[in-house]
């Protein structure tokens, strides 16, 4: 095992299956690796399949499995995992997580939580950004094409009236309570200390907003995706909105249904799929004009998901413990 910033992290050998119960995968799809404890988040570092779940026993914030590409079908309970530990006494778990496209190192945020660490190819972890104030799971977490981290966060003092307080710019709004999403986009610079506090920095969106009736007029906002120099937000309703510069305008609007602990990855054709997550067991496709498609189905407690180079769009079947597949590119 190894200490790093006062924190354990192991590796260690998953000896027990979480497979579940033997099922076909839907139509189009086929069953990439199975044994993943409730796998929630996928990503994709070239070759390699990073997946964050939260494990078997219940007794860390997580564990991540990194899976060869070339090596499908795997038995993930047969491979070694990093287990992150809780951490400072608290008993937050991991919700979210993005590729640093640079380093290669992994962000992964407290799920509902305040902060943010940063995993190293080493496996060294350290806290990164704190004072969020809802960090939710899912896309919450993403990497734009300069290379800077983006963040959902959400804002309501009654939920953590000690420690919440109005975002940077912001201030004025203090005795009408702002309550609404908040878009933060932040530069990582390696001179700046650490942990960088987020509430001292003022949001990409909204900017200038009226206070309390003004966060109660915007949706609340649950994951977010990268698409040309635009950003793609899904709102907890299921309206899928394109903000573009300070203007949020919707592209589309899902199967109506609750969207919690959603994910998002849009294609080089600009086309953004969308997981239902816990209660919508489909994965959907939004065209650039707003369309809709819905790929095959049902799919048990879609979680993560990632679009590889050659085509396959990686879907984490969470509620059966399995990584699926499906081709929906060149």
């Amino acid at each position: 095992m190894k200490r790093v910033a006062g924190a354990l992290v192991s590796v260690l050998l998953a000896l027990t299956s979480a497979s579940g119960r033997e099922t076909t995968a839907p139509p189009g799809f086929e069953v990439v690796a199975t044994g993943v404890p409730r796998p929630l988040q996928l990503v994709l570092d070239r070759r390699t399949l990073i997946v964050l779940g939260p494990g078997a026993r219940g007794d860390s914030a997580g564990e991540v499995y990194r899976l060869d590409l070339g090596a499908l079908p795997v038995d993930v309970s047969r491979l070694p995992r990093v287990r992150v530990p809780f951490l400072d006494g608290r008993l937050a778990t991991l919700g979210s997580m993005a590729l640093e496209p640079v380093s290669r190192d992994l962000f992964v945020g407290e799920e509902n939580g305040a902060r943010v660490y940063r995993l190293d190819a080493h496996e060294r972890l350290a806290p990164y950004l704190d004072g969020l104030r809802r960090l939710p799971g899912g896309s919450a977490l993403t990497f734009d094409g300069a290379g800077r981290l983006l963040l959902v966060d959400h804002a309501d003092p009654l939920l953590s009236p000690g420690e919440d307080r109005p975002p940077s710019g912001l201030e004025h709004l203090r005795d009408e309570d702002y309550r609404g999403p908040l878009i933060f986009r932040v530069t990582l610079d390696p001179t700046l200390p650490l942990p960088r506090r987020l509430d001292r920095m003022p949001p990409l969106f909204p900017r200038h907003w009226g206070g309390r009736a003004g966060g109660a007029m915007l949706p609340r906002l649950v994951a977010v995706a990268t698409v040309g120099d635009d950003l793609v937000l899904t709102a907890s309703s299921g309206v899928v909105y394109r903000l573009a510069g300070e203007q949020l305008t919707p592209l589309a609007t899902l199967p109506r249904g609750q969207y919690l602990r959603i994910n998002m990855v849009a294609g080089p054709d600009h086309t953004t799929y969308v997981s239902g997550g816990f209660s919508i067991g489909y994965v959907f496709a939004i065209k650039r004009d707003g369309s809709i498609v819905t790929l095959p189905g049902p799919i048990g407690d879609p979680q993560g998901i990632a679009l590889g180079a050659d085509g396959y769009l990686y879907v984490a079947e969470s509620s059966l413990h399995r990584i699926i597949r499906i081709r929906v590119g060149d």
